[in-house]
């Protein structure tokens, strides 16, 4: 007996499933003609009709829908084997929004993968913002005001998200002293985050600031869309930012930036570690050893030694 035509039966199990020939098509991303001559050839090789034909409507016949039904399960079953197969083949994939990548965690992996050299991960961005794919995703790191929640998903409180407004020393001395007004900080140069509404919010709370520091002379400043970039220019001396202390601690230990207030900002965003469970048991164990090194790692504090 010759192989039954695979893909035929596939478009005939959309048109079951859906009820049209054009909604099959739609989902198959085909001309609804296409489907038409699959069906035919399922029905060639069958050599029975699948469908009942009254002019341009067709009807399932009874064979036709216990066809279908054990297609649906089947087609099911290959799909969720081959999910389990991709899944015990690949690494450990980890996902991090950019700052968390740059500034925590790429500068500590040398201790992960000395602590477990049998262990092969991947790092890949969590755009913050974006849902993340937890199909290929087994860890992500994100920025969140609340932990996130989801089928199958364990939020792990990581690091404070609250900022502290920073600069180098070299735009600092520029000043002459730490700054004490909105005029002093205005004078150093302010650096966005995406939006000024970070430093409005900031010197709005600023003992004898004006009633509105947005309206003041020099508060538009320059606005970077990425951490990573705000973080490399204020760096580099371009002016002040308002940067979360547990990203740039290293950089205060260096001297590569000076805290100019004990202020804080604190929007009520936190970073959080999330656990995806796995198909694949040696994935769940890796994920596992992970998540204990990277609460460890937070217990040590900054110093990378």
């Amino acid at each position: 007996m010759s192989t039954p035509p695979l893909n035929a039966l596939r478009a005939f199990e959309a048109v079951a499933r859906l009820g049209s020939f054009r909604a099959a098509a739609e989902a198959l991303f085909v001309t609804q003609s296409a489907i038409s001559h699959q069906i035919r050839n399922v029905e060639n090789w069958l050599g029975k009709p699948l469908f009942e034909r009254e002019g341009n409507r067709t009807r399932l016949l009874p064979h036709g829908a216990e066809l279908a039904h054990s297609l649906a399960a089947s087609l099911a079953e290959i799909e969720a084997a081959c999910d389990r197969a991709r899944n015990t083949s690949q690494a450990l994939v980890i996902a991090a929004i950019p700052s968390v990548a740059m500034c925590w965690l790429i500068p500590r992996l040398n201790r992960f993968r000395t602590a477990h050299p049998d262990i092969e991960i991947r790092i890949v961005y969590a755009m913050h913002g974006r849902e993340i794919n937890f199909h290929d995703v087994h860890l992500a790191f994100v920025f969140a005001k609340d932990p996130p929640t989801g089928p199958m998903i364990t939020a792990h409180l990581y690091l404070a998200g609250q900022s502290v407004p920073v600069c180098s020393p070299s735009c600092l001395a520029r000043l002459g002293r730490l700054p004490q007004t909105v005029t002093d900080f205005l004078a150093l140069g302010l650096l966005h985050d995406g939006t000024p509404k970070g430093w409005s919010n900031w010197l709005s709370g600023l003992t004898g600031s004006a009633p509105d520091p947005t309206k003041a002379r020099g508060f538009d400043g320059t606005s970077f869309e990425d951490f990573n970039l705000l973080r490399a220019a204020a760096l580099s001396g371009q002016g002040a930012a308002l940067c979360p202390k547990a990203m740039i601690q290293p950089d205060l230990d260096s001297g590569g930036l000076v805290q100019i207030s004990d202020r804080m900002l604190d929007e009520g965003y936190n970073y959080y570690l999330l656990l995806s469970p796995s198909p694949a048991p040696t994935i769940n164990r890796q994920a596992r050893a992970f998540l204990d090194w990277a609460m460890a790692e937070r217990e040590k504090g900054p110093q990378l030694g």
